[in-house]
């Protein structure tokens, strides 16, 4: 099985070597118009198994939470929307640093070192753990933002202040719409159209 020319072996391979803070892979991963797809399917990924995570929590959470509601809800639906709002994480990062800091890079490129860097939200599978739910979900995305602060550097030409910048007006921004998306169409009053630690409106 293979996407766009880049083999599975190929992305759990460069996978790893993140995961052992070998960062130079991603200019490896930059400079690969093949691993585009591949860097969407990690963001995907990782949001199922934040999805999953929620959706443990409600199987075993003591308060009756319908857990096929947050299957459908957090898990299915949430997870291809947390995609689709990182690609507009990724969009107000290049913008900032095209027209801001007039920084060389390409959205694609952007795409390929900052999907692979979304990796750590996977950790909100842990969220399944009710009492840990906010910590590990906290943490997973620290760790993802931290990993796109690099990514954005070995994908443009941006100084480190400014690839920082860059990279956080286009989180908050991702982080605010989610935190909308938790509010819609609620499921017990807990949380709506989003996966792990971001499927908890902030009056639960």
């Amino acid at each position: 099985m293979k996407l766009q020319g880049t083999n599975l072996q190929m992305v759990g391979s460069w996978l790893g070597r993140l995961l052992r803070l070998d960062l130079s892979v991603l200019d490896e991963i930059r400079s690969q118009p093949s691993a585009t797809t591949a860097a969407v399917g990690v963001v995907l990924a990782a949001s199922v198994l934040a999805g999953v995570g929620s959706w443990l929590w409600a199987l075993f959470v003591e308060a009756p939470v319908p857990a096929g509601k947050v299957f459908i809800k957090s898990l299915l639906l949430g997870s291809i929307i947390q995609t689709m709002v990182w690609f507009l994480w990724v969009y107000l990062t290049y913008q900032v640093l095209v027209r801001a800091y007039g920084a060389r890079t390409t959205f694609a490129e952007l795409i390929r070192t900052m999907g692979f860097a979304f990796a750590p939200v996977a950790l909100n599978l842990l969220v399944a753990i009710g009492t840990l739910a906010v910590p590990f979900g906290v943490i997973a995305f620290a760790l993802a933002v931290l990993l796109s602060n690099v990514a954005v550097q070995y994908a443009s030409d941006a100084e480190a202040r400014e690839a920082t910048l860059a990279n956080f007006t286009g989180f908050i921004v991702f982080a605010i719409v989610m935190g909308v998306f938790a509010n819609i169409a609620e499921v017990s009053t807990v949380g709506g159209l989003a996966p792990g630690i971001f499927f908890f409106t902030l009056d639960f």
